[in-house]
């Protein structure tokens, strides 16, 4: 028996993770981790732990349940102190819960008005309806059951007719599947194989045979209804993680159940068809002194791991340490401190638990303390040793070491030693003894004192390749990254200014105001998509410009009617220090001055918006305008960026990125934006004129460097788009409109895909938000884009097999890297592993414009693309196919298989690509 088990499961294993198979998961814990559950089909989830104004919600809403208890309430919920004392019949003494009768019209009212609709209002759409059957423990008698039952029913049902596009899973519910099965989407059910004990030295128990069969004679019915099952089992939380649970996903997939295996109280990311990759690296940090956005860990680590597929959840060490069970959805730890902890023991206490569950972990700077006075990190096999010698010579450098700078030969007042390692660099001492400041380990590895950075003059030059140390250290995966950089195989172009010098009075015989010469020489001429911000106040009566303030509109007006540009707000009254803000007040020391102005968030983001759609749009304009543009500091803290994502508006500004020829270092590059409380930061994709012109004092042609930004952020490896940022006082001088002029004529000769400012925020959203899980048949499963449908792959000439692959609708390659275009779907599954194959299959190579149908059948191909400026786009076409245009281009290149268009008008073509039957 014990042989036939086995290779029942050996059998099975290949079920197992496949992501084609639907899954689910249920997380009543805080802090969700969107990347984490992303993947999954069913998101159940407490809704009072969840911020429903973070764009994770916003991206997974359609698969977000809110769970809500049906038979009983429990009586710490603020909920409680609403309820008729009537209405509860008994208690649940297992789960210290109030009992309440489901016959009672005016509970199921409360229902309805109390637990429902305030968590519709909140933003969920779909609902859990848990402890359906509590009343078996209070119903006597055959009759009181059925009356139980009929109340039950008749409350779900009424549920459907109410809102009908609520999806509803309900938990068993068997006895009325056939009255309610219309209603519903899912049953869920507990324990099939393991369930829970009320033994609290054993909390976990195997589930009878007989139990069972009991249940399989239900299962029959809701399957014949054609309803997809959840079945969630309880296990300890070290057997979650093993092959045991494998077992059990592969046995209940194989009776056609959606497997989760979970702890008891559902705290931790369980295990279900399919499993997330582990995208998030752990960052702690102190923010005692500085804000996160000025930390190293942020300006230098984050933008590497992000172009490697991660993100950084940076965490203060002020709060209270992680248990490892809030841990283990984690690719890894870093531990970069800028101040020493006041607390080491906790720290290496929480260290030597890391190490036993086998999760990485990167020192970086140093390491959270002095660890001179004792063997603290003896454990980990390193040593510190005070030292007043010089060093003598490099006794070992790794090739990775010396990326940026050679590694510095001045002196400091430690040596560290690696009793057992890998080191990348080691020194000689004056003394005969040596250090080893960067190495790797069995456990992560380190880069601390003169390892990590050199800083001459105010720059920060890696002594690492960054790229090579993180991946080996925190040994994380090679993934295909969504990028942000690129649509359809072109590199994205998108162009905002900050609405500062509008009224400026022009210097010379150009113009009259900066914002008549930009309108003037730059909008109308350079016909891609432009947005452009006004500061609120600058257009108010009671503003710095009252007097001229009917001139002002007007000039608005007009950029505003031009179909090449949208609108958006610089803010009321510029806030020059966000983190000034305190109890929605700001001191006038910290913004422009207005008569009578009360500050409020709302005035500064919201109201403006409203006063350009309202009085400032040309009627009937679409899409509204909602986009931010952050100023001062551009710093927003969480209440700022809380109350731009509950009114669902749109940011960007902040970071940055000013590579240069004189300064060509990757701390010059910012990351793609910041988290605060899983509120998302967006950033630019290269600082403005202003930084580039010394704070606008010269010289006014400074911007001109932006060019070698652009290029610099291009190769050897594409960090960013290209975002000319600037504001409407460069209108205001010749120096500063000839260079804007020569950056703008640089950007027109270029091969890009522009789109608006508005359109490239979501991109970065649906980066820090998305979620990937891979099978063993190749498949790669993302979830979480819409906006954002580029993926990276770090191969030169990756050859993709389209056949198995359908969504990919194109495959650009580009210097060390391939890009793959996806028809756009909430869900994607591609096949990326290499193939060897003939190139049969049609393919898009590159397009200047959005792909707004795609169809794919009876070995016929159509695009039909859309974009803002005239079309240029490139097909690979084998021989045996025929491509077919719906309008004929200016100009045509064909060169080994590959058509390319250019139009002199069309944004708008429609393409055919047939081929012949295999």
């Amino acid at each position: 028996m014990k042989q036939l088990f086995l290779c029942l499961v050996l059998s099975l294993k290949v079920l197992f993770a496949n992501v084609y198979d639907k899954s689910a998961i249920v997380y009543y814990g805080k802090d969700i981790s969107y990347t984490t559950v992303g993947i999954h089909d069913y998101i159940i989830v407490q809704p009072n732990h969840i911020d429903t104004a973070t764009p994770g919600f916003m991206i997974y809403k359609k698969k977000m349940y809110a769970y809500v208890s049906i038979g009983e309430i429990d009586p710490s919920l603020a909920e409680y102190q609403d309820m008729n004392k009537t209405w509860e019949v008994t208690e649940n003494k297992h789960w210290k819960s109030i009992v309440l009768d489901i016959k009672n019209k005016d509970y199921q009212h409360f229902l309805f008005t109390k637990m429902i609709e305030p968590q519709l209002k909140n933003g969920f759409e779909n609902f859990f309806f848990d402890t359906l059957d509590s009343y078996q423990l209070y119903s006597k008698n055959d009759q009181e059951r059925k009356a139980n039952e009929k109340a039950l029913a008749d409350f779900i049902n009424e549920f459907h007719k109410r809102y009908p596009k609520s999806k509803l899973v309900v938990n068993r519910g068997f006895e009325i599947i056939d009255q309610i099965h219309d209603s519903i989407d899912a049953v869920l059910f507990e324990s099939y194989y393991k369930g829970t004990s009320s033994n609290k030295k054993n909390p976990y128990k195997n589930v009878s045979a007989n139990d069972r069969q009991w249940f399989d004679v239900w299962l029959k019915k809701i399957r014949s209804y054609h309803k997809d099952i959840i079945s969630v089992e309880y296990m300890p939380l070290k057997s979650i993680y093993s092959t045991k649970s494998d077992q059990i996903v592969s046995m209940l997939k194989l009776k056609g159940m959606i497997p989760y295996i979970a702890n008891r109280d559902l705290s931790v990311y369980g295990k279900s068809s399919k499993v997330a990759i582990k995208r998030e690296i752990f960052t702690l940090i102190s923010e005692k002194r500085l804000d996160r956005t000025l930390q190293d860990s942020h300006q230098l680590g984050a933008l590497i791991l992000e172009y490697l597929g991660y993100k950084q959840k940076l965490y203060p060490i002020q709060k209270s340490l992680p248990s490892m069970a809030d841990m283990k959805h984690y690719a890894g730890v870093m531990i970069w401190l800028s101040d020493y902890t006041k607390e080491p023991k906790k720290l290496i206490k929480w260290v030597k638990q890391l190490v036993k569950n086998k999760i990485k972990v990167v020192f970086m700077g140093n390491f959270g303390f002095t660890l001179i006075k004792g063997n603290e990190y003896k454990f980990l096999g390193i040593k510190v040793k005070k030292t007043h010698a010089q060093k003598i010579k490099i006794l070992h450098k790794d090739p990775m070491v010396g990326y940026e700078i050679d590694p510095p030969m001045y002196s400091n007042n430690e040596e560290i030693h690696l009793k057992k390692g890998n080191p990348l660099l080691s020194y000689l001492y004056a003394d005969d003894t040596h250090s080893s400041p960067i190495a790797l380990a069995s456990w992560g590895g380190y880069m601390v004192a003169d390892g990590v950075t050199v800083n001459i003059n105010g720059e920060n030059l890696w002594v690492v390749n960054p790229f090579t140390f993180f991946k080996q250290a925190l040994d994380l995966q090679t993934l295909p990254v969504a990028d942000v950089t690129t649509q359809n195989g072109k590199r994205l172009l998108f162009t905002h200014i900050d609405g500062d010098g509008l009224a400026n009075r022009v210097e010379g015989d150009f113009g009259f105001y900066s914002g008549d010469v930009i309108f003037n020489q730059i909008l109308k001429k350079y016909k891609i998509p432009h947005s452009v911000s006004i500061i609120g106040s600058e257009i108010d009566k009671n503003g710095p410009f009252s007097k001229v303030r009917e001139e002002l509109i007007v000039l608005v007006k007009e950029m505003y009617k031009l179909d090449n540009v949208e609108g958006a707000t610089h803010t009321f009254t510029h806030p020059f220090f966000w983190g000034k803000i305190q109890n929605d007040n700001l001191d006038s020391a910290y913004r422009l001055k207005v008569k009578d102005y009360q500050f409020s968030l709302k005035k500064e983001l919201y109201d403006t918006l409203e006063v350009i759609n309202k009085e400032l749009y040309p009627k009937g304009k679409q899409p509204p305008v909602r986009t931010v543009f952050w100023s001062g500091d551009c710093i927003p803290r969480e209440n700022a960026l809380k109350f731009l994502y509950r009114h669902h508006l749109l940011a960007i500004n902040g970071g940055d990125t000013t590579i240069t020829q004189i300064n060509p270092w990757l701390s010059r590059i910012a990351p793609l934006g910041l988290e605060r409380a899983s509120y998302t930061q967006i950033y630019t994709g290269a600082q403005n004129e202003n930084v580039f012109t010394n704070d606008w004092l010269g010289p006014f042609w400074g911007f001109k460097n932006v060019i070698q930004t652009f290029k610099m952020t291009n190769s050897p490896r594409r960090f960013k788009p290209v975002d000319v940022y600037y504001h409407l006082y460069s209108g205001s001088k010749q120096a500063s409109l000839a260079a804007l002029k020569d950056v703008f004529n640089w950007v027109m000769r270029q091969d890009l895909f522009p789109i608006y400012t508005s359109e490239y925020i979501p991109r970065v959203i649906e980066f820090y938000n998305y979620s990937i899980a891979k099978d063993k048949e190749h498949h790669w499963l993302f979830a979480g884009l819409d906006a954002l449908n580029t993926i990276r792959i770090e191969e030169k000439d990756l050859n993709v097999d389209l056949v198995k692959s359908p969504t990919i609708i194109g495959i650009k390659h580009f210097e060390n890297h391939t890009y793959l275009s996806l028809n756009p779907s909430d869900k994607q599954i591609v096949n990326i592993d290499s193939y060897q194959g003939k190139k049969e299959e049609a393919y898009m190579v590159s397009a200047n414009a959005q792909l707004v149908n795609y169809k794919n059948q009876n070995n016929e191909k159509q695009f039909i693309l859309d974009g803002y400026v005239p079309l240029k786009m490139s097909f690979f076409v084998p021989k045996t196919c025929k491509i077919q245009l719906s309008s004929q281009p200016f100009k045509t290149q064909i060169s080994d298989n590959v058509y390319s268009y250019i139009y002199k008008v069309d944004k708008k073509v429609k393409v055919d690509i047939q081929c012949l039957k295999n």
